[in-house]
């Protein structure tokens, strides 16, 4: 195939060259268009043997970019002779979704088919037929898109070695959304493997969105090379400048604005008329309890029909599929959906984006903006739709950091220790291991460049034993250090648990949800009935609360709740006016410090209100009257009666993780200082903590100081007495244990229960809490709950941030400000349909004594 060397200019005007097959050029020629620069950069970087990552905003061509090494290899690689053996896979293509592996394909093919390259694509997900897995072990692809759990079973193999023989090139994907969680430890911890088996493998990094770069640069590339420290070694980074602006608006509701909530329930009405004035629309919401929610109100309301879908992770793939299908042939008005489409599936048809609710990160809003127009010469539309007061300023905060461009992705975390024995026990299914060349490996692995070598001895042994306090009982015994020094299986089984429980998403326990027509029942309770379609899972804990006869929101319908019957619920469809909305347990994001920073200074500059809708603006100018609005560098703690309670509100912006932490803390020590608190509810931007005496009284007179309340000690022993007491860390040990192996959902035949996984582990962790606490599934449960549940590290910034500059007002009585979160209270004490009117009173009575 003839090539031609086609030049261009690099971000800093340098010439840059590189080599393109004519077919290439023709291609781009008969499009009308011509390869972008940084398309050229790219791969001239790629065909010099470096390791690259590309930001570059939405519509830019950062996949073509990606993929234009591969496909230009591929094109003028020579021919399989006759009898010659099958060849590896030549590209790896790494996507954190499985609808974007396929929407990829399904894009790529597109070049492929109309150049008549010699390529095959496949996709390889968990969805993916056994029988085709197999066929691509035996055949592999040229091009394999895939995701981390794949490639972690796929590197733990005996033929791993010849699958990826040819492998050449590894794309990466909205890298930053990869490498942020244990998923990403466990993929660099892949790639140390890949580059191990092919050490002339080049990485290809693709982001929009990205506040680090450096960090991103080195995790493509391997660490500690010949001993020398890891931040000598970065790929090299092209960024991409420009691309239309976002055009986005917060709806201004003509609804009352709600105090609280986050349903945006009020405004449905209004975001159906703005769907009916544009072709196609995503509405992201942050949780598949509102995605459910809202799908069901807008069918309500669909007088005219509109082709309305829904999509979120726990609906049944064959339901996803369809909607993404009928989304690429533009069949459709509208999509509810949840961060399963908040990645760069390119559907340049959809015209736009509502967001409701707050998104909690401007990076987020930025992710999801970019799914409106996916072109860079093309603005994004969006429309932000605040579900309550609070809400719009974290709303107005997040469309000022996109106009400015800044990001809030979360800081890289060192690898996890459970993700690592994971790894181990992988490595050992692929064969027989060195722990010194497994070490080395590991170390070259960004998240892991700084691992001990006695952490990772630990980590062998744990794998070997199952700890010390484990180490009698010969399940835990999964690997033996042989006569030549290797470690190897001890049996064949934990290969098989191995391959069944490789990963580290680990949703709560859930039961497949069954629709039936009809379901037979008798005097004993559900009858065995055949038949049905499955329309997805649900959370244990959600159904197990069910009765017969129950109704609730699911799959975009409501359904009848008929029974358990082994793994499965039985539903059947019905009609009602008030079906329970399904909850999914640790699926909400937090507020990032980047936007809380944004709304305290909002909320501080009076005259930065006039942006705000005049319903928020008369609040804070209430607030201002009644009590007062603290600095932005200050933090307000108000104190205020009512009934027979004494509240005590902290307005610390940390977080809601941050906040449970610091409301189990606070609560502890106003204990030990005798103020009788009874109880306390947190949100995003504030806590609230209620009790039996005057804590106002009790600061204003000194027998209580607020300096000695919020004192960074408590990330001391108070904070270890609490973590070691509390059911959060045993929960997070379940998650670890799960993640390391030490206990296996999935067996051969069957799969263990939430109840019974969670008896297991409850038991393992009070053995080595008591026997051998500094076991490294204990200490990587600390270091997770530090992280994750509690979110330690954000509420030590707090505490030393606010030193000095705490502002108390004792009230007499609830303030503007603490409206919101003293109605999370009304919810909280007020549960049940029923009481939906009291509740309501109760409101108004609330708003009405704050604003009066």
């Amino acid at each position: 195939m003839e090539r031609q060397s086609i030049a261009q200019h690099d971000a800093d005007g340098l010439p840059v060259s590189a080599t393109l097959p004519s077919t290439f050029l023709n291609w781009f020629s008969q499009k009308g268009w011509q390869p972008r620069a940084h398309q050229i950069e790219l791969l001239a970087r790629a065909q010099k043997g470096d390791s690259t990552l590309l930001i570059a905003p939405t519509g830019a061509g950062k996949t073509l970019a990606g993929f234009l090494p591969s496909l230009t290899d591929l094109a003028t690689r020579p021919k399989r002779k006759p009898g010659e053996a099958h060849r590896g896979v030549h590209t790896l293509y790494i996507s954190p979704l499985k609808a974007l592996a396929v929407d990829i394909k399904r894009n790529l093919e597109m070049p492929v088919d109309e150049m008549d390259l010699p390529v095959r694509i496949e996709a390889r997900t968990g969805d993916t037929p056994s029988h085709r897995r197999q066929r691509q072990k035996q055949n592999p692809p040229d091009i394999l898109l895939t995701t981390p759990e794949q490639l972690a079973l796929l590197i733990a193999n005996k033929d791993a070695a010849h699958f990826f023989s040819g492998l050449t090139y590894v794309i990466f994907d909205e890298l930053h959304s990869l490498v942020t969680s244990k998923r990403g430890h466990l993929l660099a911890l892949g790639l140390a493997r890949l580059r191990k088996l092919c050490p002339q493998v080049r990485t290809i990094g693709l982001s929009a969105t990205v506040a680090q770069p450096q960090d991103l640069q080195r995790w493509l590339v391997a660490q500690n090379q010949d001993g020398q420290a890891r931040s000598d070694f970065e790929a090299g980074l092209i960024t991409v400048e420009g691309g239309a602006k976002p055009e986005i608006t917060i709806l201004d509701t003509q609804e009352r604005l709600p105090w609280s909530g986050h349903s945006a329930r009020h405004a449905v009405g209004e975001v159906y008329e703005v769907i009916k004035q544009y072709r196609t629309s995503i509405l992201f919401v942050n949780t598949r309890s509102q995605a459910e929610f809202l799908f069901q109100n807008l069918w309500r309301i669909n007088e005219d029909d509109l082709p309305i879908a829904l999509h979120h992770g726990s609906l049944d793939v064959a339901q996803r599929r369809r909607v993404e299908a009928a989304m690429a042939d533009n069949k459709l008005r509208a999509v509810v959906a949840t961060s399963t489409l908040d990645l760069g599936i390119d559907w340049g048809d959809v015209d736009l984006v509502l967001h409701i609710g707050a998104p909690k990160g401007a990076s987020r809003l930025a992710q999801r903006i970019g799914r409106s127009n996916h072109r860079m010469d093309e603005p994004s539309r969006a429309v932000l739709v605040p579900a309550n007061r609070f809400e719009v300023m974290e709303c107005q905060a997040a469309l000022d950091a996109n106009y400015l461009g800044d990001q809030d992705t979360p800081d890289l975390r060192p690898g996890a220790l459970d993700v690592l024995c994971q790894h181990i026990l992988g490595m050992a299914v692929a064969g027989p291991f060195s722990e010194d060349d497994l070490y080395n490996e590991v170390i070259s692995a960004a998240p892991y460049a700084d691992l001990d070598w006695d952490t990772f001895e630990r980590a062998v042994h744990f794998v070997a034993t199952g700890g010390y306090a484990l180490k009698t009982y010969e399940r835990y015994a999964k690997i033996r250090r042989t006569e030549d020094g290797t470690w190897r299986l001890t049996h064949p089984r934990f290969a098989q648990q191995y391959r069944l429980n490789a990963g580290t998403i680990y949703e709560a326990p859930s039961l497949t949800v069954r629709l039936l027509r009809h379901a037979k029942r008798d005097s004993k309770g559900l009858m065995a009935t055949r038949g049905g379609r499955v329309i997805g899972k649900l959370e244990e804990y959600f159904l197990e609360q069910m009765v017969y006869g129950d109704t609730f929101m699911f799959a975009g319908q409501i359904v009848r709740f008929e029974g358990i019957r082994e793994n499965e619920a039985i539903v059947t469809p019905t009609v009602s006016k008030d079906p329970m909305v399904p909850m999914y347990a640790g699926s909400k994001f937090p507020l990032t410090t980047y936007l809380a920073d944004h709304i305290r200074t909002m909320m501080a500059d009076e005259t930065k209100w006039k942006e705000l809708p005049p319903q928020v603006a008369e609040w804070l100018r209430m607030q201002k009257i009644k009590s007062v609005i603290p600095r932005g560098d200050q933090m307000l703690v108000e104190t205020f009666p009512r009934g027979e309670k004494f509240y005590f509100v902290a307005y610390s912006f940390a977080g809601r993780l941050a906040h449970q932490s610091l409301g189990m803390l606070l609560t502890k020590r106003l204990e030990r200082a005798r103020a009788r608190p009874t109880g306390f509810v947190a949100t995003d931007y504030c806590i609230c903590i209620w009790g039996l005496d005057d804590m106002g009284a009790m600061i204003e007179d000194g027998r209580l100081t607020l300096e000695g309340l919020f004192d960074e000690d408590m990330l001391g022993d108070d904070l270890e007495t609490w973590m070691e007491d509390s059911f959060m860390l045993k929960r997070t040990f379940r998650h670890c244990a799960l993640i390391a192996g030490l206990i296996e959902k999935n067996h051969p035949g069957k799969e263990k229960s939430g109840r019974q996984v969670t008896v297991s582990t409850d038991l393992i962790y009070d053995v080595l809490r008591e026997h051998e606490p500094d076991h490294i599934l204990m200490q990587a449960t600390r270091e997770d709950a530090a992280t994750g549940l509690l979110d330690i590290h954000r509420l030590g910034d707090l505490l030393a941030s606010i030193r000095g500059q705490i502002v108390h007002k004792d009230l007499e009585q609830v303030s503007p400000l603490a409206v919101p979160i003293m109605l999370e209270i009304g919810k909280e004490s007020v549960p049940g349909e029923a009481n939906e009117t009291l509740l309501a009173e109760a409101a108004e009575n609330l708003i009405h004594d704050a604003m009066d």
